[in-house]
């Protein structure tokens, strides 16, 4: 990570580079704005910590003009003035954080590391955009929320391992999607992807579904047949709704992940099979296997490692993208929301997730009369849930802010670092912006 440093006084800048240096980071300083403005243009900064009161340009001017040239340069602003209207202002203005001095180092590397690792994570992500685009494979990924960014990060990482994979998420948060996204980001892409849906099976054809069948081996088996452990040899086997799996079922699974064999029913003869297998789950395994409904065995054998996808009502910046998608997918006429419509649908909650609001779009886009869809065209459950979004966009931006906090704050029963966490800033900023919307756990003060 390079990083710029901006201020006025000496010993400050000094003592910041020294010490930054000493933990392995690029670092160069400048005394005042033009100077920095002249630096910035000529590196590539990562990070520049500005401070907030400089003789001529001040941070506020120079943040403006920095993310002017580069939107997505972080920074952090060093105040000693620090307040909450410093805090509103320099949040606006784009900086990911601020410190009052003077500064305390341990504080400051904390928030620089945290920083260095979003953008390890936005790196990946984007690389996973990019192979998908670039392929031109069968999937796209839409989202630009933290949520999913780390998603695809952890999603890049694991598609390079051999090691099975649970898949966690509401319904309709797209499961399969990642499930697919796994195998074609992997070593094994040119080789079949396999997916069977546990819900849907019937128990006395579980097994045959899954090893096969030799011919004669029960009533209705005419011929011998593949089971998809043999059909996705040498690629993977998604098995969806895992936690459906029958019990008697469980104990065979579990061997044939840790033999690497299997045995068509009705057959003894053993077959090598080469096949990564990643599972997906709406339901609490763990609980399951509290209650003794899912082996605790294969539960540990399918989660070496875990993957979560955060439901639709924690990532509604993703939503607009995600009509826009649906637009262009399903719209045989030109066709777009009104800006109240949207307002009204990133309100919405989505109990059913992106599927819900996949097959509302559908709906809405067939029915309306209008080429703008505007709120009356919407379901009667979103139009009562709709709050009035009077005001400018400031104010609906407000908003849209104090009732993610207040979701994040729910989430994690109000504890504020983990929430914090969740919504991608820190903990001081998450307080300032608590009293900033007068939220309070218990209830929430007028605006």
């Amino acid at each position: 990570m390079k990083i710029l440093i901006v201020d006025d006084e000496e010993m400050q800048r000094d003592m910041l580079q020294g010490f930054l240096l000493k933990q392995g980071y690029g670092v160069e300083t400048a005394s005042g704005g033009d100077e920095a403005m002249v630096l910035f243009d000529q590196n590539g900064f990562d990070l520049v910590l500005l401070d907030h009161r400089m003789d001529g340009m001040n941070g506020d001017e120079l943040l403006a003009h920095l993310k002017k040239k580069n939107p997505l340069v972080r920074a952090i602003m060093i105040t000693a003035y620090a307040s909450v209207d410093t805090a509103v202002r320099v949040m606006r203005l784009g900086a990911d954080d601020f410190l009052e001095k003077p500064v305390d180092l341990a504080n400051l590397l904390a928030k620089i590391e945290a920083i260095n690792q979003e953008l390890a994570i936005d790196e990946e992500a984007s690389e996973v955009v990019d192979v998908l685009t670039e392929q031109e494979l069968p999937l796209q990924v839409i989202g630009e929320s933290k949520g999913m960014k780390e998603l695809l990060s952890l999603v890049h990482r694991m598609s390079q391992t051999p090691w099975t994979v649970l898949v966690r998420g509401e319904t309709g948060t797209g499961k399969e999607l990642i499930g697919r996204l796994l195998h074609l980001l992997s070593p094994r892409k040119d080789q079949p992807f396999v997916e069977l849906n546990c819900a849907s099976i019937p128990e006395n054809l579980f097994e045959s579904e899954l090893f096969g069948h030799e011919k004669g081996s029960f009533t209705g088996a005419d011929s011998a047949r593949k089971g998809r452990f043999e059909l996705a040899d040498g690629g993977t086997l998604f098995l969806d709704e895992v936690g459906e799996l029958p019990l008697s079922l469980q104990a065979k699974l579990l061997r044939a992940l840790q033999e690497k064999q299997i045995s068509r029913v009705g057959s003894e003869q053993a077959i090598s099979i080469d096949v990564r297998v990643v599972t997906a789950t709406n339901r609490d395994l763990k609980k399951m296997t509290e209650d003794g409904l899912f082996r605790e065995d294969l539960y540990y054998r399918l989660n070496v490692l875990e993957l979560e996808i955060p439901p639709l009502r924690y990532r509604k910046e993703d939503i607009p993208l995600l009509i826009e998608f649906f637009l262009v997918k399903y719209s045989f006429r030109p066709t777009g929301f009104s800006r109240e419509a949207v307002d009204a649908l990133i309100k919405y909650q989505f109990p059913g997730n992106i599927r819900e609001l996949e097959h509302l779009v559908q709906r809405v886009i067939t029915l309306a009369r209008s080429s703008t869809i505007g709120i009356a065209d919407l379901p009667l459950e979103i139009r009562m849930g709709q709050a009035a979004s009077h005001g400018d966009l400031g104010s609906r931006l407000d908003d849209m802010e104090r009732e993610m906090i207040v979701e994040g704050l729910k989430q994690y029963d109000w504890v504020q670092t983990r929430a914090a966490e969740s919504l991608g800033i820190s903990e001081r900023v998450l307080r300032y912006k608590m009293a900033k919307h007068g939220i309070r756990k218990g209830g929430l003060s007028a605006k």
